[in-house]
């Protein structure tokens, strides 16, 4: 079975797409149409911007969307997932990719969710840090010993987890953690404590414009961030993304449940290289590779 796989935000880079911009036609149109749709020309951002601009969370999160889903776009006929993942935003990316929502609509909510999030972290200043050596369960155990508002956000691979939440909170849980045995602890330069409940300003924003967008069957399941299972119902999938903003991506259950089901097949489309990473250190066996744009 095959698998492909969106990244989230960090993946972005500067001349992002611009290849596919310079190179195919398919491309070309769908990355004017976003800048109208956005009304900002992104691509100037994605193409020739400065690694600053690409870190706004109102420019990276549609940056990295456009770069994954326009990549599917023009692989043509070597698209064909059995299943689909994306990494928190990336699930926005597999869900156009698979044709659950249409491109425009996909867009439109990635911008709104990126806008939201941006302020929701203006409200409550806060953060996130990586986690890197210790047992999921151990720092699920620390982070609820704390007073403090800290919550494990991402589940990315066995011995890889990111912390959320306010500063003073992942500043505590870092200092436990190492003391109970963590290689490191590492800050992580993000505008705020994303996948914890200093997002709930967000989720009931992107609520609300779920509900006002059209969804429709998908091409094939998708294994969401707050089930890690294998999900086509609409209602379901709607659900699912809302409480994304405020729970934590488990990343490393749905690589296990993926090849469990039967996935040793795995092509991460978009920018960069993190997710095959994250399979290999779930099954060193797996094949794992990038997406490829039929000549």
């Amino acid at each position: 079975m095959k698998a492909f796989v969106f990244p989230g935000q960090g993946a972005q880079f500067v001349g992002m797409g611009k290849d596919l911009y310079e190179n195919h036609a398919r491309a070309k149109e769908l990355f004017e149409k976003a800048n109208e749709i956005l009304g900002f020309r992104i691509t100037d951002l994605m193409f020739y911007g400065t690694e600053e601009d690409l870190k706004q969370t109102k420019v990276t999160q549609p940056a990295i969307f456009l770069h994954s889903v326009i990549l599917a776009e023009v692989m043509g006929n070597s698209f064909r997932p059995d299943v689909v993942a994306g990494h928190s935003l990336g699930e926005f990316s597999a869900l156009v990719a698979n044709k659950t929502l249409a491109f425009e609509d996909g867009l439109k909510l990635v911008s709104q969710r990126a806008l939201a999030m941006q302020e929701a972290c203006e409200i409550e200043p806060s953060t996130m840090a990586a986690i890197i050596g210790l047992d999921d369960e151990k720092v699920i155990a620390i982070c609820n010993s704390i007073e403090e508002i800290v919550v494990p956000a991402n589940f990315n691979c066995p011995g890889q987890l990111v912390i959320s939440g306010s500063f003073k909170g992942v500043e505590m849980a870092c200092e436990k953690l190492i003391e109970a045995g963590a290689k490191r602890a590492i800050p992580l330069n993000v505008g705020g404590a994303f996948h914890s409940p200093l997002m709930e300003p967000a989720r009931v924003k992107l609520a609300n414009a779920i509900q006002n967008t059209q969804f429709n069957k998908g091409i094939c399941p998708i294994y969401q961030n707050v089930t890690a299972l294998a999900v086509t119902d609409i209602e379901s999938i709607k659900e699912n993304l809302v409480k994304q903003l405020t729970s934590p991506v488990k990343w490393t259950q749905i690589m296990i449940n993926m090849i469990a089901d039967g996935v040793d097949d795995f092509t991460e489309v978009g920018p960069g290289t993190v997710l095959q990473g994250l399979v290999k250190k779930v099954d060193r066996k797996i094949a794992a590779r990038s997406a490829q744009i039929e000549a």
